[in-house]
């Protein structure tokens, strides 16, 4: 059990790598969480600092979702050494950097609200999954141009995909892995309450070009 604590401390701090509050650091010397919406994400980062900027803030933090994922799942070794399946290391790996992006130890526990991260360690977990969700978030975008209820759609509809992923073959699935999702869902839907509320009430901001 040494070797998957450590797996879950790695990628935790992998996670809460803030990327978007370092590059706001480092452009125009501001505190990303004082402006615009307030938020770490890169639709925020967009409206602030640009879409270059958005862009590769985006990846980084796909990327920070991703790899500690993609390696956990392939430790062979350590997990025959803790007597446990290798989806185990992979799901401490999800839970771990995701909960690292939402409560940042680098910024007294805050965070952005963890779709682009939650993207990259599904995309390792279950692509075809994660394909699915990412078409619905297109979709949805392209025709409401809203960041939120684009997520949010995502999200919700992630754990009919990791179903239908398992049911017609197309992935080596577990269990667990439509526990984690619907869990992500539950999440995502969490911190998006106050766009929620704007989507709603008709007051939630489109992305618009530039």
């Amino acid at each position: 059990m040494i070797a998957l604590a450590l797996v879950a401390a790695c990628s935790y701090l992998i996670g809460a790598i803030p990327f978007s509050y370092i590059f706001g650091r480092i452009l125009k010397g501001i505190d990303l969480r004082q402006h615009g919406s307030g938020n770490l994400g890169a639709s925020n980062c967009y409206r602030i600092l640009g879409p270059w900027v958005a862009l590769t803030v985006l990846l980084l933090d796909v990327a920070k979702g991703f790899f500690p994922v993609f390696f956990a799942a392939r430790l062979d070794f350590g997990a025959a050494a803790a007597g446990v399946g290798e989806h185990w290391f992979a799901l401490a790996a999800m839970f771990a950097s995701i909960l690292g992006h939402l409560f940042c130890p680098y910024l007294k526990f805050t965070g952005g609200k963890g779709i682009a991260t939650s993207a990259g360690a599904f995309l390792a977990l279950s692509p075809w999954a994660f394909l699915g969700a990412f078409v619905v978030f297109l979709l949805v975008f392209a025709t409401r141009r809203i960041v939120s209820l684009a997520s949010i759609s995502a999200a919700v509809t992630l754990p009919l995909f990791v179903y239908l992923a398992d049911r017609f073959d197309l992935a080596d699935a577990h269990w667990t892995y439509l526990v984690v999702s619907i869990a992500i869902m539950a999440v995502v839907v969490i911190k998006h309450r106050s766009n929620i509320q704007r989507l709603l009430a008709g007051t939630e901001p489109a992305l618009t070009r530039k």
